[in-house]
Order: structure tokens, then sequence, then C-alpha cells
């Protein structure tokens, strides 16, 4: 059953509209201010950040797609392989397969292609919730994983005709987990984006890394009514733009001191320059780079790879950032839905000294 459903969610990505459809980003409503005068020159950009422990050479994670099929060995492997290349980050699909099958372990192993990357362990909260915390060591032992995403997907789960309905003792098991667990724990949203008393919430239990994997990109909603064939359309289509949009959610958490990773329809390496001048440390990118992949393989993957970092290294010169530090404390401008996203929220001092909302 688990194989199955990966082997759609891989052809549906890959086949059909599984983005938002009027939902953005609102990274659009991000300006960063140009610099005509950088006094730098672009050689000189340094774009490698410290997170979890290691040196990445640019902030970006190549974020979780898939495990547990034979078709999702091959990619984590070569994913993999293109991350240790450039020095990212490289997350595998929910391990919740293998963790019901030991059989399907191999499909998430990929250390023997990538022994120094980064690399992102991942069970949903619904399962781990059920699972002793030795178990969900294991997992992260078995693929040697530096850190254990646990996924927030409650929207998916609920119109997935498997999903598990039963959203309760999240935060219980966020807080045995991080009490119990020797590997790092990371809340990671898949697409819907987090609150800012979410964020509180979990920054009281000691959780200290966040993926807020905002709306915007690619819906699980979309992907999982595409699959459910006897849900209501009516359902389908109220709930397909579900979410706070991934600029929206990297502001409502943005001085809560997570490292934290910006995902959810980050497209270019503008997008990863105006996530980091919002408060992100990385961004992860996953459907460009799956699409990228099943059009040319690793050569694809790599050349959307060096667009992504070409794009970020141009626009931190003409930001005349140096380095992501020097980004992170430049000018910029916020209008538009996300201004008013903010200022709803009443977190315009997040912002101070930087830019007036």
């Amino acid at each position: 059953m688990i194989e199955g459903r990966k082997g759609d969610h891989l052809d549906l990505c890959c086949s059909l509209n599984v983005e938002f459809r009027k939902k953005t980003t609102l990274l659009e409503d991000v300006d960063l201010i140009y610099s005509s005068i950088p006094e730098l020159s672009f050689e000189e950009v340094d774009i490698s950040v410290q997170f979890l422990g290691k040196r990445l050479k640019a902030p970006l994670i190549i974020t979780a797609m898939t495990g547990g099929t034979e078709r999702a060995k091959r990619i984590n492997k070569d994913m993999a392989r293109v991350a240790e290349k450039y020095g990212l980050g490289v997350g595998v699909g929910s391990q919740r397969a293998m963790y019901e099958d030991p059989q399907l372990a191999e499909t998430f192993e990929v250390r023997d292609v990538a022994p120094n990357v980064l690399l992102l362990g991942n069970i949903g909260l619904t399962q781990a919730k059920d699972m002793e915390t030795g178990e969900v060591q294991a997992l992260a032992d078995k693929i040697g994983a530096d850190v254990m995403c646990v996924h927030l997907n409650p929207a998916m789960e609920l119109f997935q005709r498997e999903g598990d309905k039963n959203f309760t003792q999240g935060y219980e098991t966020f807080k045995r987990l991080k009490q119990g667990l020797s590997c790092k724990v990371m809340a990671k949203e898949t697409g819907c984006g987090m609150s800012r008393e979410v964020g509180l919430n979990l920054k009281t239990l000691g959780i200290e890394y966040v993926d807020v994997s905002g709306a915007g990109g690619t819906s699980w909603v979309a992907v999982e009514v595409l699959r459910n064939t006897n849900l209501n359309k009516d359902l389908g289509d109220l709930y397909w733009d579900w979410g706070i949009p991934t600029a929206a959610s990297i502001c409502e958490v943005a001085d809560l001191n997570f490292e934290m990773v910006a995902s959810g329809g980050i497209r270019s390496g503008l997008d990863i320059a105006k996530s980091i001048s919002l408060g992100a440390q990385v961004t992860g990118v996953a459907l460009p780079i799956l699409r990228a992949y099943f059009s040319d393989a690793e050569r694809g993957v790599e050349r959307y790879i060096q667009y992504l970092i070409t794009g970020l290294r141009i626009a931190m010169v003409l930001t005349g950032s140096r380095d992501l530090a020097d980004l992170k404390r430049q000018k910029l401008t916020l209008s538009g839905k996300l201004r008013e996203w903010i200022i709803s929220r009443g977190l315009e001092g997040i912002y101070e000294g930087r830019c007036i909302i």
C-alpha cells in the first residue's frame, strides 16, 4: 500500500499541476534594496553557512521527496550524490515505509554515495506518537541521519484516503523525542506553513530547528485530492490553497531564534536571497529539482542547482552583501499582502531598523 502511494506521489508531482492555484509564497512582496556601487566582486561573495553542525557551501537543502520503492532508491542516491558534490543538504522522504517493512530501508540509505552530506531523516508526527523513542532513533541511525525531521501534515492526512485523522498528543510527542533522541529534532511542515503560536509552543519544548515549509509551492492537499477519486470535488477545491504563505511563515517565527529552513515555492536564487533576508538560515527545494531530475537525471539537477546558486550570488552582489550575515543586515521593503499580514499579526517590530511597516 505504501509503495503504491509513494509511486503515485512521484507520478502526480511530475505529470500534473499540483501547485497552489491562487495563493503565492508572497516573496514577490519583498524587495531587496539595490546597491549600484556594491564595492565587491562576484568571486568574493561567500554563500556558505554553518547549519545543523555542518558547513554547507550554499544555503540550500534538497528537501524530502521519496523513499520506500525501488525507483525511490535510485532517486535518493542520485540526489544525495549531487548534494555531496555541491556541499548541500539532502532529506529523504517519510521513513514510515521502512519502519513498517525493514526490507525497504535500503531505499533511504545514501551514505555510501554521500558520506559527508548533511542528511535529514523523516517521520510523520502522527506516526512518531505511536512509536517508541528508540524506534525513531533507530530510523535515524539506520541511514546515518544528522537530524530527524518530524513532519507536520494534518491537511494532507485529512485528504489522503489512507490518512491518519488523529492529531492529538503532538506537543507531547515532540517533548518526548527532544528529551530522548541523541540526534537533533526538526519540526518540519509540508507546504502549509507554520504559525507563531506553533513556533512559540515548540520553543518552550526546547525545539531548536524548524522547516516552515509554507504555502505557494506544492500543495499536498492537491496531490491527495488528485489521488482520492472518491473525494467530494468541492471539498478538494475549497482546501487546495490552504496554508500560510512561505514569506509570512518566515516572518511568523523570525525572531524566535530557531535555526530555520524556508521551503515551499522556492524557485530561484532571488527567492533564496529574500528568504534569508527575512530570517531563514537556509532554504529547501523539492518539486523543481524532482522535475529537473526526471527531465535529465543528475545533469538536470546539477543545472538547476547551478541556476539557484548563481542567482543567489547575483542578488548578493546587487545588494552589496559579501556573505549571508551581510544579507540579513541589509534594508528591505515589504509591501502588498505580506505587509498586510505582518500588520494584522502584530509583527511589525521584527524588522525594525531595516524597514518601516
